[in-house]
């Protein structure tokens, strides 16, 4: 069995090789097509795991750049129950069967897969994508997965186009009027805060400190907040190539990898390297400060901008985590071999992202403005106080003493 392989790029949709999954494991194969290693401006789509040469790659799992196609916790469980209520026919028993049970038409990123030739892009989709104005009904939907009492309808309704991403919390892609697509995230039954604020006012706050973001929005669906963002692999109709920051490493599941690896890799491969190396800098002390433990390289992303050179990608899932709920600080640590998630850990580290210590420290400064703010901006989200209250120890902490003594 053999999968094409095709991405989006210049306005085109071009055949870039053949995947092979094995029959009785996890295993892949790929080998890039003579006309794509001999078309002038073409490109590694994995350019650690995948390097542009001839022959076969091989892995024992399935390789990043793929993978990152695919959804997670919450969208593979979507998938399950639909193909127990016949929604979806494919029975998925590998990693490339999640990958390949999403819609092409919205599925992350540029790459394309289909069976033939001449076959359709996979996957059929299972209905339209749901629009802005659905959210309540899309709450509904999502609580009744959480509670096991999903029907038929409540799943092509969340699977739209069969394009449930990454993460373990429950969302689905919308679509506005203007047919731009976004990722609508919803609260669960038994959450013990507003997720969805926090996120909103983590985005507004890292804006705010001169770090590139997804654009963002609140939603009330009754006496609840949905968080939609903005998809930003998509410029009008043309797909954006993505990768994210695990798989432009190279790095094997589970492996957290670093900060401080990051910046090697922007130095690698990167498109503007010098203003991406600031803006990493940017966002490892805004994650210290902000409490946002879910820094793991999977929610550090990439856009292609030229062949083979890769830029930040806006920044995304950025979650505040009070203390209480903190199991670890930060996922990613700052610099291999060493887990001190501390200012200066960071401020020791600052030579690989290719700043000078008073520059590092002018950026802390910016962003700790910010982040003393955080209050005021979360009134400015016209956020209740209780609200806010549960977020207290997620900004005002021991690190926020210490940058204001480093400052």
């Amino acid at each position: 069995m053999s999968i094409e392989v095709h991405i989006d790029w210049a306005g085109e949709t071009r055949f870039v090789g053949f995947l092979y999954p094995a029959a009785r494991n996890a295993a892949v194969s790929f080998e890039y097509a003579p006309a794509w290693l001999a078309r002038p401006g073409t490109f590694a789509i994995d350019p650690t795991s995948l390097p542009l040469r001839p022959g076969l790659h091989h892995a024992p799992a399935l390789f990043g750049a793929i993978q990152d196609c695919g959804p997670d916790c919450w969208g593979r469980l979507l998938i399950e129950r639909a193909i127990r209520q016949h929604v979806l026919d494919r029975k998925p028993y590998q990693d490339l069967d999640y990958v390949l049970a999403l819609d092409d038409g919205s599925r992350i990123g540029a790459l394309r897969f289909r069976a033939t030739a001449d076959g359709p892009f996979l996957s059929a989709s299972v209905g339209k994508l749901p629009p802005l104005i659905r959210l309540s009904a899309l709450v509904r939907a999502a609580n009744a997965v959480h509670g096991a009492t999903e029907t038929a309808a409540d799943l092509r309704f969340l699977l739209g186009q069969g394009s449930p991403l990454g993460g373990a919390r429950p969302k689905s892609a919308i679509a506005f009027a203007d047919g731009r697509l976004a990722l609508a995230k919803f609260p669960k039954p038994d959450d013990r805060r507003d997720i969805a604020a926090g996120e909103i006012l983590a985005l507004t706050l890292a804006r705010q400190a001169g770090i590139t973001v997804a654009a963002h929005r609140l939603v009330a669906v009754g006496a609840s907040h949905v968080a939609v963002i903005t998809r930003f692999d998509r410029a009008g109709p043309q797909r954006i190539p993505f990768l994210s920051a695990h798989s432009l490493l190279g790095l094997p599941t589970g492996e957290p990898g670093a900060y401080t690896l990051l910046a090697d890799g922007i130095r690698q491969f990167g498109h503007d390297t010098a203003a991406d190396l600031r803006e990493l800098w940017r966002r490892l002390v805004f994650s210290l400060l902000a409490s946002n433990t879910d820094d793991h390289l999977r929610n550090h992303g990439f856009l292609q901008r030229a062949p083979g050179r890769w830029a930040l990608s806006p920044a995304y899932d950025l979650n505040p985590v009070p203390e209480i709920d903190r199991t670890q600080f930060p996922q990613t640590p700052i610099a291999e071999g060493n887990s001190d998630s501390t200012l200066g850990a960071a401020l020791a580290a600052v030579p690989r992202f290719g700043l000078k210590p008073a520059a590092a420290k002018a950026i802390l400064r910016e962003v700790l403005a910010v982040i003393v703010q955080w209050r005021k901006t979360g009134r400015q989200l016209r956020l209740k106080s209780s609200t806010l209250d549960a977020y207290a120890t997620a900004f005002d902490h021991p690190l926020v003493a210490e940058a204001k003594k480093l400052t």
